[in-house]
């Protein structure tokens, strides 16, 4: 039990967010996440755009990158062309991230991506 009355495993597994939970998620709690109908609020844009491609809805995610005009998601813009298989434009937007092209599965990279963003990754 927490201060706040609820164990971390009850959190996950009946769905209570901890009152901090959208400030000091951790990549558990935002994978356990893509259980729900809606992405959880207040979290970045790049938050949102992995949370929409994870559900499959990879324009949504893709629209939402477009839209950031911001040098720090070319990563996931890489991320995003490679998952569909344009490995061209991934390749761009790898060189926009100054980051080398990934070798590891989507799911990692994913992970990845996901907790360079979280607030807070144990």
């Amino acid at each position: 039990m927490t201060k706040t009355g609820w164990s971390a495993h009850t959190r996950l597994t009946q769905r209570i967010p901890h009152p901090d939970a959208y400030t000091h998620m951790t990549l558990v709690l935002f994978k356990a996440t893509l259980a729900d109908d809606a992405p959880p609020p207040k979290i970045s844009p790049v938050l949102r755009a992995l949370w929409l491609e994870a559900r499959g809805d990879w324009d949504g995610a893709h629209q939402i990158i477009q839209d950031t005009n911001d040098r720090s998601v070319a990563w996931v813009h890489a991320y995003l062309h490679r998952k569909e298989g344009d490995l061209i434009n991934a390749a761009y937007w790898y060189s926009r991230a100054n980051r080398d092209i990934s070798t590891f599965s989507p799911d990692c990279e994913w992970e990845e991506i996901a907790k360079e963003f979280l607030p807070c990754t144990p």
